[in-house]
């Protein structure tokens, strides 16, 4: 067993951190927010994700988890800070992998390891971490071991998938790698893969998340079409994955979350050749405007209309609300209304956009109960597969609202149901 200090406590860091502790190593826990420090010193787990409060408070109460209030020396370091990515400049903003890394150089010794599992440009780890690390006057490969290792993880179900999946690694040189290797066979019950270098291992998470993201638009791109010729886009899919080689996803409202939205973008940073990868990001970005129009042509106008979002998480049954379908067509149907009293000058009606979900509890957003937002109501828009949302009586909804109109960009409701309750029903 070893010691290991984890530089970042949010859904990869604490989550890893907690694994280690509870298998055994000495982890010390540590995240350049005070009140995410001084919350998890008290006990209080800042993340909701299934099993994790009981299992980071394992980790606590055993003493083998210590979150502190500074950086300290161990023989292993794993950074998992953010990435975030400037979608304007379609750059990847490294400054808190810096500030980590300048954060740890001093007190990185001969012998230690640094691992990188924040999700990253290709080139990043040797390009960016390297330098601001041998500033020490240690050598990457030859005094410390220096590795990348994607985290390849879902919300709802981190705890088992850091246990489970397959991992890839790839440090500076072979001694790197082995050294990675030792501490992630402590816990991984997957296989470990690895490669020679830290570029491949940041190369081959992007393409991982590339492939949904391309695959899905294809699948967005189909609904559209199908919606042109009056055709029920899943049923085609159905039909069409009938054939032993052929696989198609399912439509929906766009991708979410910190990764399909955002990790196709990492590839193009040291590259320009991402043009069917650029076209799927549009496509998928697109089904925003794809559900206005959707929502036009059933009301045919949204000038004094009231929307109903239900679902603003990225995916049915977690919290995460990073990037969310449901809360883009929000702001955009927000900034429509904007624009539209700008361009007019005067007296459009307002649009009225309210958001519900069961699991969401992030403050800055502006949530309601369901009967609030479903009351006066001229649609629905069901943009996350929460269970809960499949289990809802259309009956007393349709009472509350001014117009019964429900479009299922999941086609996760019961839309027989549905339409028998008197609601106008589109799915993508």
């Amino acid at each position: 067993m070893s010691s290991v200090c984890i530089h970042g406590l949010g859904y990869i860091g604490l989550p890893t951190a907690a694994m280690l502790a509870n298998y055994g190593h000495d982890v010390y826990g540590y995240d350049a927010d005070e009140t995410v420090r001084g919350d998890l010193q008290n006990g209080d787990v800042h993340l909701d994700e299934p099993g994790l409060r009981a299992f980071v408070t394992q980790a606590l109460e055993s003493a083998q988890l210590e979150i502190t209030d500074e950086i300290v020396q161990a023989k292993y370091h794993i950074i998992c800070v953010p990435t975030p990515f400037d979608q304007t400049e379609r750059t990847a903003d490294l400054s808190y992998l810096r500030d980590a890394a300048h954060g740890l150089a001093p007190l990185l010794r001969a012998g230690d390891t640094v691992i990188l599992e924040s999700t990253v440009p290709p080139g990043t780890t040797v390009e960016q971490l390297q330098p601001i690390l041998e500033s020490t006057g240690l050598t990457a490969g030859t005094d410390f071991a220096l590795v990348h290792c994607p985290e390849t993880v879902l919300p709802g179900n981190i705890i088992s998938e850091l246990r489970e999946n397959d991992r890839t690694l790839g440090g500076v040189n072979g001694v790197s790698t082995e050294s990675a290797v030792r501490l992630y066979d402590s816990f991984v019950s997957g296989e470990i893969r690895t490669t020679d270098d830290p570029t491949t291992a940041e190369f081959v998470k992007l393409i991982q998340n590339t492939y949904r993201d391309v695959n899905i638009a294809l699948a967005n791109e189909i609904a559209r079409l199908a919606d042109d010729y009056g055709i029920d886009s899943r049923e085609a899919i159905d039909l069409a994955n009938a054939h032993p080689r052929v696989d198609i996803l399912q439509p929906g409202p766009g991708v979410g979350g910190h990764c399909l939205p955002i990790d196709p973008w990492f590839l193009g940073t040291g590259s320009d050749q991402i043009e069917l990868i650029s076209t799927a990001r549009e496509v998928n970005d697109g089904m925003t405007e794809f559900v206005i129009e959707l929502l036009e042509r059933e009301l045919n106008s949204l000038d004094g209309t009231k929307i109903a979002i239900l679902g603003v998480a990225y995916k049915g049954n977690v919290s995460d609300a990073r990037n969310s379908p449901g809360l883009e067509l929000a702001r955009t149907l927000a900034d429509r209304e904007t624009a539209e009293l700008a361009t007019d000058g005067g007296p459009t009606g307002d649009i009225e956009v309210e958001i519900h979900d069961p699991h969401v509890t992030d403050p800055t957003l502006d949530l309601a109960d369901l009967d609030s937002s479903t009351a006066g109501a001229d649609a629905l828009v069901v943009t996350t597969d929460h269970d809960e949302y499949a289990d809802l009586d259309p009956e007393p909804i349709a009472e509350r609202m001014h117009e019964a109109l429900l479009i299922d960009t999941k086609a996760h409701l019961d839309a027989p149901r549905w339409r028998e309750a008197g609601f106008a029903v589109r799915q993508i």
